[in-house]
C-alpha cells in the first residue's frame, strides 16, 4: 500500500493539474454569459470553494460526533483540522461573493438572507477555533469544541435553504436537491470539474493538517519530557 506521503504528492500533483485545466477552461473554453458578462466566471470558484467548506464543516461535525461517542483522539484531530479548512473557504467564499456582487448588484455587501447565513456561518467556526485556542487543553477542551461543531453545523442548510425559504437577490441554486433551472452544458460540465478539483485539493489540505498536527502533538511530548517541572 502506498504511503501517507506518497498519497498527500499524488494528490497535490493532481489537484495542481486539475487546477491548471480548470483555469484554461474558465477562461479560454466557456462561454461568456449572456447577462452577467465576464462577472460570471467567478462563478466556476465561488461554487466550488462553497463546497468545500460546507464539506468541510460536515466533517467537523463527523469528528465531533465521533470523538464525543468513541472519546479517541484521532476524531478530535479531524474535527479540529477540518475546522480549519472550513473557516479559510469560507473565508474566500464571502470575498469571492463581494467581488461578484460589486459589478452585478452595485455594492460589496448587503444583508441579503443568504450573505447573512453565510456571513454567521463563517463567525460560529471563528468561535470554534478560538475555543480551541484558549479552552484548557485535554478532554474538556475537546468536549467543548465538539458540542459547538455539531451545533454549528445546522446553519450549513440554512445557507443552503435560505434563498429557497426567503425573498432574495441571491440567484437561485443551480446544484444540489433545491436546484432549479440549468446551466449550458458546457458550463454545467466545467463546474463539475471544478467541484472535483477543489474536492481534491481539500482532501489534500485535510491530510497534510492531521500529518502537521501529529507532528506537533510529538514535539509538545518531546519538549514535556525535556523542560523540567515548575
Amino acid at each position: 500500500m502506498p504511503s501517507s506521503t506518497t498519497m498527500k504528492n499524488g494528490l497535490l500533483v493532481l489537484s495542481a493539474t486539475m487546477m491548471l485545466v480548470v483555469l484554461y477552461l474558465i477562461f479560454i473554453w466557456v462561454p461568456t454569459e449572456r447577462n452577467l458578462g465576464v462577472s460570471q466566471r467567478i462563478f466556476y470558484f465561488h461554487v466550488p470553494i462553497a463546497w468545500v467548506g460546507f464539506l468541510s464543516f460536515f466533517i467537523v461535525l463527523v469528528g465531533s460526533v465521533g470523538y464525543l461517542w468513541k472519546r479517541t483522539q484521532g476524531w478530535d484531530q479531524i474535527a479540529y483540522s477540518s475546522a480549519e479548512i472550513g473557516v479559510l473557504f469560507t473565508t474566500l467564499m464571502l470575498i469571492t461573493g463581494t467581488i461578484w456582487a460589486k459589478p452585478v448588484w452595485g455594492v460589496w455587501w448587503t444583508w441579503d438572507p443568504r450573505l447573512t447565513t453565510s456571513l454567521i456561518l463563517w463567525l460560529i467556526y471563528v468561535a470554534y477555533l478560538m475555543l480551541r485556542a484558549y479552552s484548557p487543553r485535554g478532554e474538556q477542551g475537546a468536549r467543548y469544541a465538539a458540542v459547538l461543531g455539531i451545533a454549528g453545523f445546522m446553519d450549513v442548510p440554512l445557507v443552503y435553504l435560505s434563498i429557497i425559504w426567503w425573498r432574495t437577490v441571491h440567484p437561485q441554486a443551480i446544484v444540489g436537491p433545491a436546484a432549479i433551472g440549468g446551466l449550458d452544458p458546457s458550463m454545467r460540465t466545467l463546474l463539475m470539474v471544478s467541484l472535483l478539483t477543489f474536492t481534491l485539493l481539500f482532501t489534500y489540505l485535510l491530510l497534510d493538517r492531521l500529518s502537521l498536527r501529529k507532528s506537533e502533538e510529538e514535539l509538545e511530548e518531546l519538549r514535556g519530557l525535556i523542560e523540567p517541572p515548575r
